[in-house]
């Protein structure tokens, strides 16, 4: 019996001895495995075992499938990695201590080969495990974090409607490219949703756009156009003003007010 599968059967029909064994390495972890199989619903002892089997049967593909799936886990339930790294080292100090009851000096010299080749395996296997499950755990918080600012940013582009076809949009505060892609899915969509016919941008709570938001913005009001409605800007300030007249900026299609109040007053004047 070669030492790779000494190993992986005493991992399959000593389940408790494994455990056991595990368990003493583990430290501070052993005491978190019943928090964590209630906060994650993470089960660490079986979990183990699969890793444990995989690195063993060099199960390359299987073991990085499991490390991401592991990864999102612990990511989605905000679970201490410095636990995550802990528990893993210790499953690698079982697996080198199981390992070492096949020490080929205590064995015979055609285990040597075997015992060195699955002694890098083992150590490759925990390795490649950890890359992939922070990778997993990164982007998933990554992507958590993204969501969560696209979230903000649309709670943060209020368009509000005045009467049944015309609407406002306060923009307040920095401008970045990011923002201005929010607001140019944003308007468009509710232009369709609510059937606006005309909606006022007003531009008072901004100082400055750098010249690829600025580029960005007149996409959004030629969008505006293209829906059939109507753009009305109000509040430009001088600093703005000027951007836009060196950048060239096109507003042929887009009517200009002074100020909100002015722009609204004469709408509801004509209306009356």
């Amino acid at each position: 019996m070669t030492a790779r599968s000494s190993i992986d059967n005493y991992i399959l029909n000593n389940r408790e001895e494994f455990q056991s064994m595990l368990l003493s390495e583990a430290g501070n972890v052993a005491t978190k495995i019943n928090t964590i199989l209630e906060e994650g619903n993470i089960d660490l002892l079986k979990n183990a075992e699969t890793i444990a089997l995989y690195v063993v049967g060099n199960k390359r593909e299987e073991l990085i499938d499991f490390a991401e799936v592991e990864g999102i886990s612990w990511a989605k339930y905000s679970l201490t990695l410095a636990l995550k790294l802990e528990w893993i080292h210790a499953l690698r100090r079982t697996l080198w201590q199981l390992l070492r009851e096949n020490d080929p000096l205590n064995s015979s010299s055609n285990f040597a080969g075997d015992f060195y080749e699955l002694e890098q395996t083992i150590n490759d296997g925990i390795d490649e495990f950890l890359n992939s499950f922070f990778i997993s755990y990164s982007n998933y918080k990554d992507e958590l974090i993204m969501n969560q600012r696209k979230l903000v940013e649309h709670l943060s582009v209020p368009i509000i409607p005045v009467s049944s076809s015309i609407a406002v949009l306060p923009m307040i505060g920095m401008f970045d490219s990011y923002r201005m892609d929010i607001i140019e899915e944003k308007v468009l969509n509710e232009i369709s949703k609510l059937r606006i016919n005309t909606l006022i941008i007003d531009l008072s709570g901004i100082t400055d756009m750098d010249e690829y938001t600025v580029a960005i913005f007149q996409q959004v009001l030629t969008g505006i156009k293209l829906m059939g409605s109507k753009s009305i800007l109000t509040g430009l300030r001088p600093q703005l003003a000027r951007k836009m007249v060196h950048l060239g900026t096109n507003m042929k299609n887009t009517e200009i007010k002074g100020t909100l109040q002015q722009a609204l007053d004469e709408y509801f004047e004509i209306k009356a």
